[in-house]
């Protein structure tokens, strides 16, 4: 039994040609997409005309980007349902905008402490992942720049703990 990886070029009766010129007698073929993630769908990200780098930024509580206004994502569990931290998300962003609309501001921007430790965002090891570590943001060493894999840890923090922390507000320029 073996294994063989690369770029397959046509199949044939018993097996298949690789783009090589390889030609491999199989009776089992396993293919994989060759997933290259993109966050936020791929859209560059621009602040005051200056274009942002995503990978030199840090994420806040698993929703926003360190330095971006007002822009909220999901990123989610790698060890359970991804939904079930966006749902996390998805609520703690509306305690935040009515926190804003209760205060009068308009805008909010995530600010990093420079002595923050950055780690990779995601603790995996797969292929798409470590493709993609150039352009995906980092998480820190500490809340709430630590995105922990801890559903029950998740819920109580962001339920309960101030939303509002290492949060720059304001109300937009007239």
């Amino acid at each position: 039994m073996s294994i063989a990886t690369g770029v397959i070029e046509r199949f044939t009766p018993n097996g298949l040609v690789m783009a090589s010129g390889e030609t491999i007698d199989c009776d089992i073929i396993v293919t994989a997409t060759g997933l290259n993630m993109k966050l936020l769908g791929g859209i560059e990200l621009a602040v005051d005309g200056e274009q942002v780098r995503t990978s030199d930024l840090l994420i806040y509580k698993g929703m926003m980007l360190s330095g971006m206004p007002n822009l909220f994502i999901a990123f989610g569990y790698t060890n359970a349902s991804w939904t079930l931290r966006s749902d996390l998300t998805a609520r703690s962003v509306c305690r935040l905008l009515n926190r804003m609309k209760r205060d009068g501001q308009d805008v909010c921007t995530p600010r990093a402490d420079p002595g923050v430790e950055r780690r990779p965002v995601m603790d995996l090891v797969s292929g798409y992942v470590k493709r993609s570590e150039a352009m995906l943001p980092k998480q820190g060493s500490r809340p709430p720049w630590r995105v922990p894999q801890n559903y029950v840890r998740d819920l109580a923090a962001m339920t309960f703990r101030r939303i509002d922390e290492a949060l720059e507000f304001r109300k937009a320029a007239s």
